[in-house]
């Protein structure tokens, strides 16, 4: 039974994945759920090895895994927002931050992960996942019991002494995905472990075109998902990297929270056009800068 507290989302996978755009052979299809399934699966396998390394070596290897992940679903990259003359798709190294983002689809993990490598914040459900679940534990992923409210504190302080630590922590607010057409409100209670740790907050927006063939929403069946990721034909992906927001002494999670929240919806309203960095890709085009509607 769900909570009455938890976040849950309108969209549903009738509504929201249709208008996929147009489709890939069956046989690239095919290629492409293969080719993905196996680069998933080659983490899983390196993960116990990755978790006894240093972080700076650990989140490189995770950038270029979740890289892999994304060319091999056939899924094309940009990334805005990169530090001018920066020559790679990741930021500088810096203080711990909570990187805050919309949530899409599945394709959310491994696009932040490229280029925000850290330790992601998961349903508790995740933990219990054949294979990924003991992955995901090694690999420093924080887990929150989204059906018991009174949980909810030890999960703020394991946030916030990850943030002490010197770890970037991602953390998906609005609590559900949600179609990309459409944005939910973003909880308070990971912005909590920021103030308490003194860490920056960086806002983060995702979007995808056709967004029908990312959106991952409602009862929808991940091998579907799976499916219809592998047979879109020009699936893009974007990352925009905000300017990280400083909490001051008198800032509360609520006005933190909801900061975020409007630099992302502001974000989606106007876009601008900062310098744009592409990352590697299985197709010629990813060459070139790709706009991803909204």
């Amino acid at each position: 039974m769900t909570s009455v507290w938890q976040p849950t989302a309108p969209c549903t996978p009738e509504r929201c994945a249709a208008g996929t755009g147009p489709a890939a052979g069956a046989a690239r299809a095919v290629l492409r759920l293969t080719a993905g399934l196996a680069v998933v699966a080659a983490g899983i396998l390196f993960a116990p090895v990755a978790a006894l390394l240093g972080a700076p070596l650990r989140h490189r290897l995770t950038g270029r895994w979740a890289r892999a992940v994304l060319r091999a679903f056939g899924v094309r990259v940009s990334v805005v927002g990169v530090p001018p003359g920066h020559p790679a798709p990741h930021p500088p190294a810096g203080p711990a931050e909570l990187v805050v983002a919309n949530h899409i689809s599945w394709l959310d993990i491994p696009l932040v992960a490229a280029v925000l490598p850290g330790r992601m914040l998961a349903k508790s459900e995740v933990r219990r996942w054949p294979l990924l679940g003991a992955a995901a534990a090694r690999g420093g992923t924080l887990f929150v019991e989204r059906d018991r409210l009174r949980t909810l504190p030890a999960t703020v302080a394991a946030i916030s002494a990850a943030l002490r630590d010197g770890s970037r922590v991602v953390v998906f607010p609005e609590g559900s995905t949600w179609c990309g057409r459409r944005q939910g409100r973003f909880r308070p209670a990971a912005f909590q472990a920021a103030l308490d740790a003194g860490a920056a907050v960086r806002p983060v927006r995702l979007s995808y075109g056709p967004t029908g063939a990312a959106a991952f929403v409602g009862d929808d069946p991940l091998a579907l998902s799976l499916w219809r990721v592998a047979t879109a034909a020009r699936l893009t992906a974007e990352i925009r990297l905000l300017p990280p927001l400083l909490p001051g002494p008198r800032t509360d999670r609520r006005s933190l929270a909801r900061s975020a929240q409007l630099a992302v919806e502001r974000l989606s309203a106007n876009r601008p056009s900062p310098s744009v960095h592409q990352c590697d890709n299985s197709s010629p085009a990813a060459a070139s800068s790709v706009r991803t509607p909204s």
